[in-house]
């Protein structure tokens, strides 16, 4: 298996910046965190794949998705982990439409920060 290390250091990096944010709270926290996790999970992907942008874009939406969603049921407490603190970080505690959109958001803006570029001067348009 190749690894990437140009979107391993960029995964890293969001990373970082998702650590910070973890020390503030409000909208930056909740809404910027839930931009960020789609755009890290993204990178990392592409870190360990050889999957199209689109392909893992997808995949990595449809997976937050499925996470929000099953906030609307007793996953935690089904699997026994609701008094587990880091779990209820990662999986989150509540549904919201607003971080569908923040997903959604994310997957679009790292689709089109790594589509392909076009080569200056060709006929390829």
């Amino acid at each position: 298996m190749n690894i990437s290390l140009n979107y391993f250091k960029k995964a890293v990096l969001v990373f970082i910046v998702e650590l910070l944010i973890a020390q503030t709270s409000g909208f930056i926290r909740h809404t910027l965190g839930d931009f960020l996790v789609v755009i890290l999970l993204f990178y990392l992907m592409k870190a360990f794949s050889n999957f199209s942008n689109i392909t893992i874009g997808i995949g990595v939406l449809l997976f937050s998705f499925l996470v929000e969603f099953l906030q609307l049921t007793f996953f935690l407490e089904y699997i026994g982990m609701q008094n587990n603190k880091l779990a209820t970080i990662i999986f989150g505690a509540t549904f919201s439409i607003g971080d569908l959109i923040a997903y959604t958001l994310g997957i679009a803006t790292v689709l089109y920060l790594e589509k392909p570029k076009k080569l200056e001067g060709s006929d390829l348009s």
